[in-house]
């Protein structure tokens, strides 16, 4: 019975072993397969210390473009403040998009970023953006409207331009509701007509 029961210890202690090995892989497991595999970094550039050489902070210059375009459904005039802008790896910076309603009435818009070239875009952090909400402008509206952005210093040595672009397009759920809570109720409307 005594030997069972060495056996039965030596068994639960080696899966405990197992199970603590296990658990402890996990994270880097979970690095590899969100990096490797799917192509998703995991680090937070804003957080992170900026690239040292030995002068100290990095000092890699890389341009960035700004582009803009307007779905053509959506009324807007939209276009980049600054085309191109010259950054510090590491550092913040931050540019302005101009957008103008041109309708008669209010109009909700969704701007969606995209970054060239592809691979850069894994590098190019937005630490505050327009398009992280929809925007509401009024008829005849104009706004600047902020990114603020941190280029990794990780990025490939090869990359030296990265061009920043945005999409708007009508979101016509949120302009829906827009128009239908700025409108008089039925109620109203048939009690003013004659």
């Amino acid at each position: 019975m005594s030997a069972r029961r060495s056996l039965g210890i030596g068994k639960l202690v080696a899966v405990s072993v197992a199970a603590f090995a296990f658990t402890f892989s996990l994270v880097p497991l979970y690095r590899i397969a969100c990096e490797k595999v799917f192509g998703i970094r995991l680090e937070n550039s804003a957080v992170a210390a900026p690239a040292q050489s030995a002068g100290g902070v990095e000092d890699r210059w890389v341009t960035v473009e700004f582009d803009a375009s307007v779905n053509s459904h959506l009324p807007w005039s939209f276009r980049p403040n600054q085309t191109r802008m010259r950054v510090r790896v590491g550092e913040q910076y931050e540019t302005t998009y101009y957008a103008h309603n041109d309708s008669t009435h209010p109009i909700v818009g969704s701007a969606t970023p995209s970054v060239a070239p592809a691979r850069a875009s894994g590098f190019f952090q937005k630490t505050e953006c327009f398009c992280f909400t929809a925007q509401t402008l009024q008829a005849g509206e104009t706004r600047d409207m902020p990114v603020r952005f941190i280029i990794d210093p990780s990025l490939p040595r090869d990359v030296n331009t990265v061009t920043l672009s945005y999409t708007f397009f009508k979101n016509d759920v949120l302009t829906s509701r827009l128009i239908a809570d700025a409108a008089p109720p039925r109620d109203a409307r048939l009690a003013a007509s004659p």
